[in-house]
């Protein structure tokens, strides 16, 4: 739910742009790691340029009624510095953190050491709060190698080191017969896929059950010793509910009120669906309002987020994950970075 509004762009036309309350950066590309000073940029600025990826028609979007951004990352030490920007705004944010293990496969060639990352997790949970950075292992796949048990030993290892620090773990099943790039990468770039043997990367059924029987041990041995860590799948039909395992809401209403309850016009949203209308008197009466269904219709409909803007594109994210939906490939990725300036409207200059 976004509102229209008239701004000035940098060169000073006035034009139309969209005011969503809440921001996605990005499910498309990694805008901590690699855009973060772009981002800033643009908060000053006021405004982004957003280009539909399938007809290249640009939408302006506006940070004036923003009261959260979500950001999606696998690196989010280049933005650390630049925090106290958004808490100056006023605009709450959290982190949905991306800490897989496939170090040996590369299956993540440009990301820092996994120790790296469990040490800027740490960093970040320590200065904003656990509650507001969500620990994704996401996604499982699986290869001759790479058996349940070796990847259940992987998530134990990196849980035990981040102990304390998140109160939830998001995980996913890769697919891969969905996307073709997705095929064409991991054939292209891996050693581990061949045409022949892509079908093994997609745990089966019995699969998916030893992972999640694991995964639901490895929560009860944590909690013995302590650390209470809730699980929840990430847009996946499967029920767990007899593991206790939920399905996840990444942009959550739910997580939104409880982290950021003292933001009384943002609670006021999350209930109905717009801001409160100032008063002479105050803010108008909610006795006549009805509370609202905010689900994200533009999303899968497996996917349990409320309405947000996203303001990624795809074809722009260097850590070049070979399971990666959004990249087409290395070449188209690093001839859009050629054309980045930390001034542009948009992260791809039209």
């Amino acid at each position: 739910m976004s509102d229209k509004i008239q701004i000035m762009t940098d060169n000073g036309t006035n034009v139309e742009a969209q005011a969503p309350i809440i921001i996605s950066a990005s499910r498309s590309t990694d805008i901590p790691a690699f855009y973060a000073k772009w981002f800033v940029n643009r908060l000053k600025a006021g405004y982004v340029i957003w280009y539909n990826p399938f007809n290249q028609q640009p939408t302006y979007i506006s940070f004036k009624n923003c009261k959260v951004i979500v950001f999606w990352t696998k690196n989010p030490k280049p933005l650390i510095p630049f925090l106290n920007e958004l808490d100056k705004r006023g605009i709450n944010y959290y982190f949905q953190y991306t800490l897989n293990d496939y170090e040996k496969e590369r299956f993540e060639p440009n990301v820092p050491s996994l120790a790296s990352r469990i040490g800027t997790f740490k960093e970040l949970a320590t200065l904003i709060g656990k509650d507001k950075v969500i620990w994704r292992f996401d996604p499982i796949m699986l290869t001759n190698e790479i058996t349940p048990r070796i990847l259940l030993t992987r998530i134990w290892h990196i849980g035990n080191a981040l102990k304390g620090f998140t109160n939830k773990l998001v995980f996913s099943f890769i697919d891969v017969k969905a996307y073709r790039k997705v095929q064409n990468n991991l054939i292209k770039e891996t050693k581990s896929f061949t045409k022949e043997n892509l079908n093994i990367a997609e745990p089966s059924q019995e699969q998916i059950a030893e992972i999640v029987e694991g995964l639901a041990k490895i929560r009860e041995a944590w909690t013995k010793d302590g650390w209470k860590i809730s699980m929840a799948t990430c847009a996946e039909e499967v029920d767990l509910d007899k593991y206790g395992i939920e399905h996840n809401r990444c942009i959550d209403g739910e997580l939104m009120k409880q982290i950021f309850s003292s933001d009384a016009d943002l609670i006021y949203y999350l209930n109905y669906g717009k801001l409160p209308e100032k008063t002479l008197f105050g803010n108008e009466s909610n006795i006549s309002l009805k509370l609202v269904n905010m689900k994200d219709k533009g999303q899968r409909k497996t996917c349990g987020c409320m309405t947000s803007k996203d303001i990624g594109m795809y074809n722009t994210c260097s850590h070049y994950c070979v399971y990666c939906y959004a990249n087409t490939s290395r070449n188209v990725v690093g001839a859009n970075k050629e054309k980045l300036n930390d001034m542009n409207e948009s992260l791809i200059p039209k």
